[in-house]
């Protein structure tokens, strides 16, 4: 299994934009046959080091993970989150 995390930091850091893109991000789920598992945290400790949101995916291969990157659903959420994105920060692992 593929594993990949993503952390979020947003350029206006409050409750409402983290909500907006959390909708966002979870709308996902349900909708690309090759996402296994989706979940989705918001921070609750806002430290000047703390990023937003986490994003956690789960895919059967690589091949999944791939095709998951390029899938139109996750394309149009990917520019929503881009356009209010400060940084991010990834990682990807197999268990």
């Amino acid at each position: 299994m593929i594993i990949n995390n993503l952390l979020i930091k947003l350029k206006e850091r409050n409750k409402e934009n983290v909500e907006k893109a959390t909708d966002a991000l979870l709308s996902i789920k349900g909708k690309i046959d090759v996402l296994s598992d989706l979940q989705v945290e918001a921070d609750i400790r806002h430290g000047e080091s703390s990023y937003d949101i986490l994003l956690i995916t789960h895919f059967s291969s690589m091949e999944d993970l791939e095709a998951y990157l390029i899938h139109p659903v996750h394309v149009e959420v990917s520019k929503y989150i881009a356009s209010v994105l400060e940084s991010a920060a990834a990682v990807c692992y197999e268990v």
